[in-house]
């Protein structure tokens, strides 16, 4: 049992942090820039698309041998689908504000890179508990690398968080931060500290 238990926690903690879609895999970019202008609308993103990966990889994993491989491609993504429909539905009921800040990428969720790869690299080769801790470890990693990126960016370019002034009044906001070219900045700005503090450490390993 602590065998199983060690390792679905690594599972878990590879999405999270040695195989991060966002930092490490680079996947999913065009949400991670599009949406990030807030820290709400990060984290609504990943939410959904951990909703989404964690229901997707847990279906896929069950019927991996009933899906005919031929198939298998059109068959992940009507499972796909049906998970972002339901999360679009919810959203649209209970939290319109966001579900409208976020458009058209909510329902791209179907075709992001990230989910559609967990599906064919991870839940139609495990089984269902594996499959769900990768989900979850993936959807975890996404959602915190996009919250992180909508933080620095509100936060420069409207001076607060989650909605909450944090510079005072007299701060003059970087608009650049909330357009796409601050997208841009701060993710690369992001990707390269990330790179640099592994490669450290890997040559302080050697």
């Amino acid at each position: 049992m602590s065998e199983k238990k060690q390792n679905v926690g690594k599972v878990f903690l590879n999405g999270v942090i040695t195989e991060n879609p966002t930092f490490r895999l680079v996947l999913g970019t065009c949400p991670t820039l599009a949406v990030t202008t807030s820290a709400i609308n990060g984290l609504g993103m990943g939410a959904a698309a951990t909703f989404v990966l964690l229901g997707s990889n847990i279906v896929i994993s069950a019927l991996r041998k009933v899906i005919p491989d031929k198939v298998r491609i059109p068959a992940f993504i009507v499972v796909i689908c049906m998970f972002v429909t339901i999360i679009q539905l919810v959203m649209q009921a209970y939290l319109p504000a966001l579900y409208e800040s976020l458009g058209i990428f909510l329902p791209l969720i179907v075709v992001n890179c990230i989910i559609l790869g967990r599906a064919e690299a991870f839940a139609s080769k495990n089984p269902v508990v594996a499959s769900a801790f990768d989900g979850l470890g993936m959807g975890c990693g996404f959602t915190l690398a996009l919250t992180l990126i909508g933080c620095i960016r509100e936060l420069l370019g409207n001076g607060s968080v989650f909605g909450i002034n944090l510079l005072g009044t007299s701060y003059q906001p970087m608009l650049l931060m909330i357009l796409p070219a601050g997208g841009f900045l701060v993710f690369g700005s992001l990707l390269g500290i990330i790179n640099a503090l592994t490669n450290r450490k890997k040559g302080a390993a050697k």
